[in-house]
């Protein structure tokens, strides 16, 4: 049998758990028994329905440590925090990181291990992303408080690796976007946009003096030192938002961080609470939610109207899967209504990295018919949906949103 023969049977093995069915024949020993001890004890054939791992979950047969009652060896995590723990540990071993993110999802998922993360010595050995932020904030009221020291820490380290990975190029995006929609075009000489200026006079092009009269020119506006838009982030709090509401809490607190843009964030699900005066801290406005609960979105859009005072220089974006608890009519009511007062309205059924959520689809319809197309968004794409937003031009949607 070829090396490639053997490491096919080797990969067949590992992905079917070692039952006499499986038709590989192929023993494991050493790093690879291990990786198979870890993988049985998630996706064998007790790895499901709660801590105990009494239940058979859709994943591999059993071949890994203990005994079934029928005689199988099975695998499982019980109800230890040490023992999961120790799993935690050996995922990271043996798997990329990507991987154990998916696994240790899949572990809070298929073996009920919530409960677990309200331990410090869990939460000390997972490796955090935002799925895990999430799901600690929909723990966050039963967090004991010997917990909580943890929590936070684990959850300032997503938000921090977050900030450095959108932070620069949202600002720089969202610069340039103030910037073109502050151009007038009688500038004083310190406010000439040469470069436009260039480019809009190039028919005037002299070549005998080999110069450009410039009849037109483009500047910035002295507003442009001020506050020149007004943002607000309406971010529906309901548990399957969990991923947006930690996205939209980082990228609100690079926008308070900047000094031409006033933002203010606002969360709900039937209740709105205003977690404006907590954006220098993005960790204070995620432990400022609580994840889960009703929706009304009607009376979120109300408060937000109330804070409007300048309309055609305020950009509302509603991030919500629009499942609407509240009174249909009221909420495109006051859609309808804002969008008429000048103001750029914005709908996403998501921010996350994921493909497109579940949402209703009537309510995505109804936002359309008025001019506010509702859409997933990236955290990628989100700098341009904002700076086209503010430039009141048409929005960057995806092309999978446009074929749903």
């Amino acid at each position: 049998m070829t090396d490639g023969e053997n490491e096919r049977l080797r990969r067949w093995r590992l992905v079917l758990g070692g039952q006499g069915a499986d038709g590989t024949g192929h023993g494991l020993n050493g790093a690879d028994a291990a990786m198979d001890r870890t993988l049985e004890a998630l996706y064998g054939a007790r790895g499901g329905h709660g801590p105990g791992g009494t239940g058979v979950a859709a994943g591999r047969p059993g071949s890994g440590t203990g005994a079934a009652a029928d005689g199988r060896r099975s695998g499982g995590l019980g109800g230890s925090a040490p023992q999961v723990a120790r799993w935690l540990g050996d995922i990271r071993t043996y798997f990329p990181t990507s991987v154990v993110q998916v696994m240790q999802r899949d572990a809070i998922d298929r073996l009920g291990l919530s409960a677990l993360l309200l331990e410090p010595e869990m939460l000390e050995a997972v490796e955090a992303d935002v799925h895990l932020v999430g799901t600690l904030l929909s723990l966050n009221k039963a967090m004991p408080e010997t917990t909580k020291t943890t929590a936070r820490a684990v959850v300032r380290k997503v938000v921090e690796d977050l900030e450095k990975r959108l932070a620069t190029r949202t600002r720089a995006t969202l610069t340039g976007a103030l910037d073109r929609s502050a151009r007038i075009s009688r500038p004083r000489h310190r406010d000439i946009d040469w470069d436009r200026t260039i480019r809009a006079n190039l028919k005037n092009y002299l070549p005998e003096h080999k110069t450009v009269v410039p009849e037109r020119l483009i500047g910035y506006g002295r507003a442009a030192r001020g506050v020149k838009k007004d943002v607000i982030l309406c971010i529906d709090q309901s548990g399957s938002m969990a991923a947006s509401v930690v996205y939209a809490s980082v990228f609100g607190a690079v926008l308070a961080s900047m000094h031409s843009i006033a933002t203010r964030l606002v969360v709900f699900d039937t209740s709105v609470v205003d977690l404006t005066d907590q954006l220098d801290d993005p960790v204070d406005v995620l432990f400022g939610t609580q994840l889960g609960g009703g929706t009304d979105i009607s009376r979120a859009l109300a408060y937000c109207q109330s804070q409007i005072a300048r309309p055609a220089d305020t950009v509302v974006v509603l991030i919500s899967d629009l499942y609407e608890g509240g009174i249909r009519d009221e909420m495109l009511g006051r859609v309808a209504a804002m969008k008429a007062s000048g103001v750029q309205f914005v709908a996403l059924l998501a921010l996350s990295d994921e493909g497109a959520p579940s949402y209703d689809r009537e309510h995505a319809a109804a936002l359309a018919a008025l001019g506010a197309p509702a859409f997933a968004c990236t955290p990628d794409l989100f700098p341009e949906v904002m700076a086209a937003a503010i430039e009141r031009r048409q929005l960057p949607i995806p092309d999978l949103a446009m074929r749903q």
